[in-house]
């Protein structure tokens, strides 16, 4: 599949894979000097690009496992959805979840965007839904004896 990829900042990277099979193609930071995200504090980065995500499929923005683990930076919104139909920056939103501050820099991989297909679906109201074994159990209801 081939997707369409506009740079709106001459400086961006176009996003790569770090091996043959991964499913996350990294983003990079477009800014133009190091940014200090302090504890607590959340930060919109651009990331020079737009993309035509092809209909039927989202572009999904993850958090990059090495920033997160590193230096507690993860998406604000925990992921990040592109639709098919937008052609604006792709921007990501990064927390500081830890204590410290933390550097992002120029270039750096700040997250992870994985295409994939989803399902259009239509919503029917019904007074009643099917009966399971589970029912309405949930948060942990599974693991018990």
């Amino acid at each position: 599949m081939i997707i369409n990829l506009k740079k709106v900042n001459e400086n961006a990277v176009i996003p790569t894979r770090g091996s043959d099979f991964a499913a996350g193609y990294d983003l990079y930071a477009c800014i133009d000097e190091d940014i200090v995200v302090k504890a607590g504090e959340t930060v919109k980065i651009p990331t020079g690009i737009a993309v035509e995500i092809p209909e039927g499929y989202a572009g999904l923005v993850y958090a990059r496992s090495g920033l997160a683990t590193k230096k507690g930076l993860a998406p604000a919104n925990k992921v990040g959805v592109v639709d098919a139909d937008y052609r604006g920056e792709i921007l990501v939103f990064l927390h500081n979840h830890s204590n410290n501050d933390a550097i992002i820099e120029v270039k750096e991989r700040i997250a992870q965007l994985v295409v994939t297909p989803f399902l259009s679906v239509e919503f029917n109201e019904v007074s009643e839904l099917s009966e399971t074994v589970r029912g309405e159990g949930g948060f942990g209801s599974t693991g018990r004896k």
